[in-house]
């Protein structure tokens, strides 16, 4: 195997070996140093093909390839990294869990209450504020690319329009419950659950009209 360490200059076709095998392995636009070894490139390689500008250190123990297409999670993947303590939230969690017709130009994330605010070049972030039993309640793990995240479940993402019904408006949440129950991601139950954690008085009335 070619020294990706040596002079670029002069082993172009060890560049374009290490960066062919990245692309065709099918790895996505993310990925971290162990995952080198399965593609035959190594961690010291790592380095050198950062400084040629065809990876890119995103975070602590990740990296992307430069110039990988994105794709549909490739925000939130972003943001997630960048953002490593933060809980994909409200349009962003509705989307992912298919909930409704919101396709947000921004990424959601809850953040704890006194956290400084991030900001990202490239990605939009909003932002909101979440504290005792909302940093920890109906919230699952999940991989966006392969970074690691986490997210509100559908009950808590439903339960959050409400709750928050400020900032994403009455017709995101009816829209939101509507959908859910419809196509069963969440029962009254789940909903319920939620409210006697996290009360919303718009949100029982709902669910005592649905009861009925």
């Amino acid at each position: 195997m070619e020294d990706l360490n040596a002079d670029f200059s002069r082993q172009p076709s060890a560049v374009k070996n290490a960066t062919d095998r990245l692309r065709a392995a099918g790895l996505g636009a993310f990925f971290r140093p162990t995952q080198l070894f399965d593609v035959g490139l190594t961690r010291d390689q790592l380095p050198a093909l950062v400084r040629r500008g065809l990876v890119e250190r995103v975070s602590r123990g990740l990296y992307r390839v430069a110039d990988a297409a994105p794709t549909e999670n490739y925000s939130l993947a972003m943001a997630c990294a960048r953002v490593p303590n933060s809980i994909v939230c409200l349009l962003s969690a509705l989307r992912v869990h298919g909930i409704g017709s919101q396709a947000p130009a921004q990424v959601w994330l809850g953040i704890p209450h006194k956290a400084r605010s991030p900001r990202l070049s490239g990605v939009k972030l909003r932002i909101v504020r979440f504290s005792a039993a909302a940093w920890t309640f109906g919230v699952k793990q999940i991989e966006f690319e392969g970074v690691a995240a986490r997210i509100t479940s559908p009950a808590r993402t439903v339960a959050d329009c409400f709750r928050l019904e400020r900032l994403v408006g009455p017709e995101v949440a009816i829209e939101a419950l509507r959908d859910a129950l419809r196509r069963r991601l969440v029962t009254i139950a789940e909903l319920a659950r939620v409210e006697e954690v996290l009360p919303s008085r718009r949100l029982r009335a709902q669910l005592d009209l649905q009861s009925i």
